[in-house]
């Protein structure tokens, strides 16, 4: 789920609870990222290194030589700056690094608070674990902060900063610009980096409304045919128990679908003193559960069904009506309040039917007030030769039904999808060894390399993106409606 970052802009709406207090210094442009300390260095900053310095040598284990040899140790070398070398690695030295022999896609990325730390593990890992036919480089961090977008680069590995995402659409050592920031600026930076021949990842949901959805998705169907991609960022997609399902339920394991049930419940709202951060005002955040858990369940339950929802009934609630200003930023799932409360302008929750294009049915529930569960996102798909289910918080598992074995041994069986013939996992560890939430990021990556290499269209795409934004928009409508049933446009 995507989580606060900041647009970065000076036109963007000064900081209230998305992720700064104030408005930053400027800072200049193409800033790079100072080095960090030997024993904490991310590897663009090793990279600087001769190869004495580079084996195996952390500090405490400098400490405990004599001076002699001490001597024998080279220094790391300065970090070049980005320009250094054409094509390579930002601070990259004279030493080879892993596929350094491959064309890089250089990455440019827009916000980095809690989903900017995900896709920056995704960027960081995908080259080092699959055999990628371009080599990523986190070449470009963006946010309107600089000191915390600095902070932030250091951490994750960046080499260098930009404060005006306008600047790092333009740069003309940048391939691809991912946007992680709330969704009122999605559009925006989507439309400019296309504009400006980049490839573009996006986070879910993918705009704050069908218009501006629509615009992304037109700029992307003009892109493609330039040899730009637009990737939509569902990454739940990329669990590989889900993407067993996927493959499973093509193969006709579970015949014709009849149900479908989805639920994603969370409970960090459950306070009523929690404040009034921008997840909570639909200026930003386009809608409350409904789009920042719904818009989850809705892809997975299209993508796994293989069809489009036609149609939804709806009701949605909003429980605490007013809250705490904030007072200050909100990191994550995490704010403090100050005196005065403002007006709650999204839902806290969602629940509808719906029925999809062939008959079956499905039923949702999205809400941040389900007392005792943090990230609980559950789907279960019924069909004639069997069923499927899936829970995130047993993400290494998926359950089968075989409708077609005998009685005597019918029921549920657990598969630990583990094994390297389940997807994405020929790359990772020896059977048995599960994976977490942010194997989900580096398999997006995977993918999205893969596709812009091959110049086949991403999966999923800005038009998938936009079914989704769709049926929210008809979610909405029929909850407004006293739960009419509403078709989901085409």
């Amino acid at each position: 789920m995507e989580q606060p970052q900041q647009p970065a802009g000076p036109a963007a709406a000064p900081e209230t609870a998305r992720e700064a207090a104030s408005a930053p210094a400027p800072v200049p442009a193409r800033e790079a990222a100072p080095g960090a300390a030997r024993e904490g260095m991310t590897e663009p900053a090793r990279e600087g290194m001769t190869e004495p310095a580079r084996e195996g040598m952390t500090e405490p284990a400098r400490e405990g030589m004599t001076e002699p040899a001490r001597e024998g140790i080279a220094e790391p070398a300065p970090r070049p700056a980005l320009a250094a070398a054409p094509g390579a690695a930002p601070g990259a030295g004279s030493e080879p690094v892993p596929g350094s022999g491959k064309p890089p896609l250089r990455v440019g990325m827009v916000g980095y608070a809690f989903m900017g730390a995900a896709h920056s593990q995704g960027w960081r890992t995908a080259g080092r674990v699959f055999d990628l036919p371009r080599r990523p480089v986190l070449a470009v961090l963006c946010g309107r902060d600089g000191a915390a977008a600095r902070a932030a680069a250091e951490r994750h590995g960046w080499a260098a900063v930009e404060t005006d995402w306008r600047v790092l659409v333009a740069r003309d050592d940048i391939d691809l610009v991912d946007i992680c920031t709330p969704g009122d600026s999605h559009a925006e930076i989507a439309v400019a980096a296309l504009a400006a021949g980049k490839h573009v990842l996006c986070e879910k949901p993918l705009a704050n409304s069908v218009a501006e959805a629509e615009t992304m998705t037109r700029a992307a169907e003009a892109a493609y045919g330039r040899g730009q991609l637009a990737m939509t960022g569902f990454n739940y997609r990329r669990v590989p128990a889900v993407a067993l399902a996927r493959r499973m339920i093509a193969d006709g394991r579970l015949g014709t679908l009849r149900h479908v049930r989805a639920t994603y419940l969370q409970d960090w709202l459950a306070d009523p003193a929690f404040p009034l951060t921008w997840r909570l005002r639909r200026e930003h955040a386009g809608s409350g559960a409904l789009g920042d858990l719904g818009a989850h369940i809705v892809d997975l339950a299209q993508h796994l069904a293989g069809e489009p929802l036609a149609g939804v009934s709806a009701l949605t609630e909003t429980f605490v009506r007013r809250r705490p200003l904030p007072g200050g930023p909100s990191r994550g799932m995490a704010a403090v309040s100050a005196s005065g409360t403002g007006a709650v302008t999204v839902d806290d929750a969602a629940v509808f039917t719906g029925r999809f294009a062939s008959g079956a049915l499905a039923s949702f529930e999205a809400t941040r007030y389900a007392t005792g569960r943090k990230n609980a996102l559950r789907i279960e798909l019924n069909g004639e030769r069997g069923s499927l289910a899936f829970d995130l918080e047993r993400l290494n598992e998926l359950w089968f039904h075989d409708a077609t074995a005998p009685g005597a041994e019918a029921g549920f069986r657990r598969i630990l999808v583990t094994e390297p013939e389940h997807p994405y996992l020929d790359a990772w560890w020896p059977p048995g060894h599960g994976l977490g939430y942010e194997h989900t990021f580096v398999h997006q990556a995977r993918d999205l390399v893969h596709a812009i290499a091959a110049g086949t269209r991403p999966d999923p795409s800005f038009a998938d993106g936009l079914q989704v934004q769709r049926v929210l928009a008809a979610v909405e409508e029929s909850a407004e409606k006293n739960s009419v049933y509403t078709p989901v446009a085409s």
